[in-house]
């Protein structure tokens, strides 16, 4: 396996991929019922919930879909600090929800005091936030806003978009406070994509059960219906269920405390390594992701040209997102990456900019 420093989809181990070679079942049988729910039971580990969490057949995207259709009737905060949160903005406006925004410039976190002011200014149903903004490697400070809902406006939920941070770092649901909380497969997970994990609590439950208009493929009430009898109410994605749940014993193996100390530790190396040379890092300190780190491009710096190196070495990193393409690179240290990777990393990158003269 040639490690990619990419933020998804990340590399699948070798025996994690072999999983989803398994014959096909019935989804309605004894034998794949009791894959799913061994799976969801694990989850909960992952997540630190008492509570369900859906093993949903799309994207995160559809998460976030999910999330804005059950949790809210009208009035939707958006906190938006990059290109993934802006989604979440856009997905509650196009689903016919008035959604307000919180913003700044990316590269910035959204603050606590932010999201009070808005919040004594307005009512709102539903909170959205991206705790690890993969377009500028801001982790935002989730907890702590979900302390000031709390404080402020109790009645309102906070949903949490973890797609490139759960499994890589620390998110306790149900401690922080959160009624919703998902990620996806292909990143921290290191699973292949196509499914997201949507931890849901009962709060965010009865609240949509009050929602009209769910629609059907993401309805929460129907998803519980038939989560209680350890299925779905449509065909699932069989064989990422099979890989999942073998990965999570991995994960379970490795250890989650370990887990969350080896992406920090490549964190803190990468940030060294860009410090070491001058390079300013996108994301202010005291804010800065676990899971990937955004250095903003020296002017001599060609990402392509770079990543044309790197794979004579069957490396890659990953070029800036959005509007940050081309003015930031991006090192994803998650999933799968274990420290000698990114070392090796590091050192074909300095022997590129070593023949470049950087």
């Amino acid at each position: 396996m040639s490690p990619m420093f990419v933020p998804g989809p990340v590399d699948v181990a070798p025996e994690v991929l072999q999983q989803q070679t398994k014959p096909m079942m019935p989804h309605r049988s004894k034998d794949f019922e009791a894959i799913f729910q061994r799976a969801g039971d694990k989850l909960r580990q992952v997540f630190f919930t008492q509570y369900r969490v859906f093993i949903m057949t799309n994207s995160g995207s559809g998460a976030q879909e999910a999330a804005v259709r059950n949790l809210a009737k009208e009035r939707v905060l958006s906190c938006v600090n990059g290109a993934f949160s802006k989604r979440w903005f856009d997905v509650a406006i196009t689903n016919g929800k008035l959604a307000d925004k919180v913003e700044v410039p990316m590269g910035q976190a959204i603050l606590p005091g932010m999201v009070e002011e808005a919040l004594r200014k307005q009512n709102y149903e539903l909170i959205t936030i991206v705790h690890n903004e993969t377009s500028t490697g801001v982790q935002n400070p989730v907890k702590e806003i979900a302390e000031v809902v709390k404080r402020v406006s109790p009645d309102t939920l906070v949903a949490v978009d973890a797609v490139s941070s759960l499994a890589g770092t620390k998110i306790e649901m149900d401690a922080w406070g959160l009624d919703l909380l998902f990620t996806s497969s292909q990143k921290c997970m290191a699973l292949p994509p196509g499914i997201a994990l949507c931890g849901v609590n009962d709060r965010a439950m009865a609240r949509a059960a009050e929602v009209p208009s769910r629609g059907w493929y993401f309805d929460f009430l129907l998803l519980e219906k038939h989560r209680n009898k350890d299925s779905t109410p449509m065909t699932p994605a069989m064989s990422l269920v099979f890989a999942l749940d073998f990965q999570l014993d991995r994960m379970l193996a490795e250890g989650l405390e370990n887990r969350f100390a080896r992406h920090a530790g490549m964190a803190k190396r990468s940030q060294a390594w860009a410090a070491k040379k001058g390079w300013a890092l996108l994301a202010p300190e005291g804010y800065r992701s676990d899971t990937l780190t955004v250095v903003t491009n020296p002017p001599e710096f060609d990402i392509a040209e770079l990543n044309k190196f790197l794979a004579t070495r069957n490396l890659r990193l990953a070029n800036g997102y959005g509007d940050l393409k081309g003015k930031t690179f991006r090192i994803a240290h998650m999933g799968e990456i274990q420290m000698t990777d990114l070392e090796n990393l590091l050192t074909a990158m300095d022997e590129y900019n070593a023949t470049k003269g950087i």
